[in-house]
């Protein structure tokens, strides 16, 4: 396998993750804007997870364009004008396709850690 190909399916992957932490975020804790979003994923995580501006402002334009966020203004706790992201009924439809894919991925490597 060369290293490209390689390289896409890692980020794919992590695409995919970025999206399931953040679509599951929106539709269990409603409305956010993005920094709101790093701080519940990073407060839901133990501190595990961090997640970067740099990916998540581009993966939510993605996520708005493809339907599965809906994106409104409002003003932040601390009263700046900031964009909130709701999840669509096209989101929750991929939402649940992503949850089905993790439980796939973490189901496949639990077997191969029992088994190796």
């Amino acid at each position: 396998m060369g290293d490209k190909r390689g390289s896409k399916h890692t980020n794919d992957r992590l695409q995919g993750t970025l999206d399931l932490l953040v679509l599951r975020t929106v539709a269990s804790r409603g409305p956010l804007n993005g920094y709101a979003l790093t701080v519940e994923i990073g407060a839901l995580s133990g501190s595990r997870l961090q997640v970067q501006e740099g990916s998540l402002y581009p993966a939510l334009h993605r996520m708005t364009q493809s339907g599965w966020l809906s994106a409104d203004w409002g003003s932040s706790e601390n009263g700046r004008r900031a964009r909130f992201y709701t999840i669509t009924a096209a989101g929750r439809r991929q939402l649940a396709e992503e949850e089905k894919n993790w439980a796939q991925l973490t189901g496949a490597v639990a077997r191969v850690l029992r088994h190796a």
